[in-house]
């Protein structure tokens, strides 16, 4: 049994706790933490209720290199899980060093200041975990995380070669609210308003925020969606790892009425990130908005239906055309009543607790740090038939697999 240390008291940090502690053979010590003690009590609580199992909790402020690493000490974590904000992960892998942890997130940084999110920060911190004899496993969420396993494992048992791959982000759940994130809204906004990224011949292309667009039918009857192009962080590190893939693409769907709502946000100014004055008083208009609107962690009792994340990909085996789907489908109401959250939460923090097994157990701990596709992707896969996260495959014909071409 191992001794662990969660950052992070949202819907994410609820459903990683309930998840560790239902595998006592490989988390021993939990620790939870966060700035505020009262949301770790409260899931400390819960996971009591659910699991019988008692699980520690303490304030703590994240930004604070000091502080979290004296926490890290006082624990004896082995292991932090990182679910805090992104804002906060070079600060926590710099905690981790200084105490002597290994490190767990599931989104890349990015600065407060700027809507920029990549692995280069904390690709940097290479050479000092190396030498520090710790590891540090990044994005082991769904998209990225689920989704990067998903193409290394196709790229292990279905390709010579990927050409192209497509990620696709269906939420097909209904919370009943006019306007709101299925995750944290000051991140959710930051990604969908940034402007967009796909690789194509050797390097990115950018274009305008969702400028692409088209039909998706998801399988088993999940439904048909409008789903939009837009970047996200796996894209990176998938290209630079997969060398032979010529084009990345990452979907997401969205309905009218959210589309319509974020652009009266953005044509008001509640989406921007840099300070403004009001009242004599200085304040960051998203994060005001952040405040006003539904806390994603309490959408989860409200929300119904299925999500359904996956990967088209398609490349070359012996010498021929080959397309497969690698997807995962996850329904909200199981979520909530296995672990009191919603399928956005649940398919981020289910897949934190893998990688974070992964490590404790030996199969993915190694020196310095790691994309999640530069592991060996069976184990993973394994686990996540095994905790909750079912994933099939199925083969595409060349029609199918051409609908993702960029016209």
């Amino acid at each position: 049994m191992s001794k662990v240390l969660i950052i992070g008291a949202g819907g994410v940090g609820n459903v990683v706790a309930q998840k560790c502690a239902m595998l006592p053979e490989v988390f021993g010590d939990i620790t939870l933490a966060s700035r505020t003690v009262s949301k770790c009590e409260a899931i400390a609580a819960d996971v009591k209720q659910r699991t019988g199992r008692e699980i520690a909790t303490a304030a703590v402020d994240a930004d604070k290199v000091s502080e979290t690493a004296e926490l890290i000490r006082a624990t004896g974590a082995e292991l932090v899980i990182n679910v805090a904000l992104p804002y906060q992960d070079l600060s926590i892998m710099d905690a981790c060093l200084e105490a002597g942890a290994d490190y767990l997130d599931t989104a890349n940084y990015e600065p407060k200041d700027v809507a920029k999110f990549e692995y280069s920060w904390q690709w940097a911190y290479q050479e000092r975990f190396r030498e520090a004899g710790r590891s540090a496993l990044l994005g082991s969420g769904f998209d990225p995380g689920v989704t990067n396993v998903f193409t290394a494992w196709a790229l292990k048992h279905h390709f010579d070669e990927i050409h192209t791959l497509d990620i696709i982000d269906v939420n097909g759940g209904d919370h009943g609210h006019a306007f709101a994130t299925n995750f944290n809204p000051e991140i959710n906004i930051r990604e969908v308003t940034a402007e967009c990224r796909h690789w194509e011949d050797g390097g990115f292309v950018e274009t305008a925020p969702m400028s692409e667009h088209r039909s998706f039918t998801c399988p088993e009857e999940v439904g048909t969606y409008e789903i939009y192009r837009m970047y996200h962080e796996e894209l990176e590190s998938l290209t630079k790892h997969l060398p032979t893939i010529r084009r990345a693409q990452f979907w997401m769907s969205f309905s009218p009425n959210y589309l319509k709502h974020l652009e009266v946000l953005q044509n008001v100014g509640m989406t921007r990130i840099d300070e403004v004055e009001y009242q004599g008083q200085k304040i960051i208009p998203l994060q005001f908005l952040k405040a006003v609107l539904p806390n994603p962690g309490d959408l989860g009792e409200r929300t119904k239906g299925r999500t359904c994340i996956g990967n088209v990909i398609t490349g070359v085996k012996d010498g021929k055309p080959k397309a497969v789907y690698v997807y995962n489908i996850c329904d909200h109401e199981k979520c909530f009543e296995e672990v009191g959250s919603q399928a956005i939460s649940y398919t981020t923090g289910v897949p934190a607790m893998i990688g974070a097994k992964q490590m404790l157990e030996g199969a993915w701990r190694k020196d310095g740090v790691w994309n999640m596709e530069q592991h060996d992707p069976d184990p993973f896969m394994a686990d996540l038939n095994e905790h909750g996260l079912p994933w099939s495959c199925i083969e595409l014909t060349p029609e199918q697999a051409a609908a993702f071409q960029v016209a």
